[in-house]
């Protein structure tokens, strides 16, 4: 394969709950008859939004065009994990037009931008753009950034402070490295609020970037599509906190499964999972639950105090039904509220 015939790869990243899966699941949906593939990064050892994508029912979209790297971050495990995944399927007998790598919430781009120098590699895939995905309304509440007033005082009252937002940071480096930032749930801001979040995103990037809004992360293939950044040959553009995966780790953050029996109603179940979202250090929930007396599996997701769920697919004859929410959040969130409020 020569390097005119490289296969073209999109990064997909963005904090927990932005929206990234939503992105893809659309991106494929409209493809006009492209062979895609979907590379998915979770933190955590339950792969939810990698069965999202492969049991999606879209033409393209199976289990063979989708491969999970659950239980990491993609940009620590590039040797062991990432590289072994790309080259299974540029080996496959038809191999994708374009593939899409959704990194994890907490995953920094650019050590993953990196590797695509890598001689095992660097001949086959480019990176055609990295795609940051924004959680507008988390960027409105002010999740990702400290009070610079208050941060002022600290530090005035203290010289020793040595302020780490590990949010902030994980935000801003998905934004340094960004080829196109999409502003999702843009349809949940009134126009102050979307511009003050333009004007916080633009107040990170490093260079002339192009914002789009987006709702249901439905943004036209062609748009996120076909950048043709080569991004593994601009990295003194692309700033960074951790400049490659052995200076970063994420100690600051941590997971847990909880199993759920199943519930009387969506509604009681968002109810738990909104509380649970209250306990201090809470970032996330998503899972995978089963209702009283319904055929169907219910999907649920929390981000803050917004909690979404919907029925996805029936469930398989010989499936296990009891349902199992994962819980992200800043290592010693206390896990023993998170689950008496799941339990109920």
């Amino acid at each position: 394969m020569t390097i005119l015939n490289k296969i073209p790869c999109t990064i997909v990243t963005g904090f927990l709950g932005a929206g990234k899966t939503t992105l893809v699941r659309h991106a494929i949906e409209h493809n006009d008859g492209r062979r895609l593939a979907i590379i998915v990064n979770e933190f955590g050892d339950v792969g939810f939004d990698g069965s999202l994508l492969a049991e999606c029912g879209i033409p393209g979209c199976d289990a063979d065009a989708v491969v999970e790297l659950p239980n990491g971050c993609i940009c620590c495990t590039v040797a062991d994990d990432f590289v072994p995944a790309l080259n299974k399927l540029l080996d496959r007998p038809d191999p994708p037009e374009h593939i899409l790598i959704e990194t994890s919430g907490l995953a920094l781009p650019k050590p993953l931008v990196q590797a695509f120098n890598w001689p095992a590699i660097r001949s086959r895939v480019t990176v055609d753009g990295v795609v940051a995905v924004v959680d507008g309304p988390a960027v409105a509440s002010g999740a990702f950034a400290d009070d610079p007033d208050a941060l002022a005082a600290q530090r005035a009252a203290d010289a020793s402070v040595d302020h780490e937002n590990p949010l902030e940071e994980v935000f801003e480096d998905q934004l340094l490295c960004a080829d196109l930032v999409v502003m999702n749930k843009s349809d949940l801001l009134d126009e102050g609020e979307r511009a003050r979040v333009r004007a916080e995103v633009e107040a990170h990037l490093p260079r002339a970037v192009k914002l789009v809004e987006t709702a249901h992360g439905a943004l036209d293939p062609r748009v996120l599509l076909g950048l043709n950044a080569a991004a593994e040959d601009d990295l003194a553009a692309r700033p960074s906190h951790h400049e490659t995966e052995e200076d970063h780790d994420h100690d600051d953050f941590e997971s847990v499964a909880i199993p759920v029996a199943a519930a009387g109603s969506p509604e009681d179940l968002a109810a738990r999972v909104a509380k649970a979202a209250e306990v201090a250090g809470v970032l996330r929930i998503k899972g995978f639950c089963a209702v009283a007396d319904k055929p169907m599996r219910l999907v649920v997701q929390g981000v803050g105090r917004r909690v979404a769920h919907h029925y996805d697919r029936p469930w398989r004859p010989a499936e296990h039904r009891d349902g199992t929410l994962v819980v992200i959040g800043l290592t010693g969130f206390d896990k023993a509220a998170v689950t008496a409020a799941l339990k109920g």
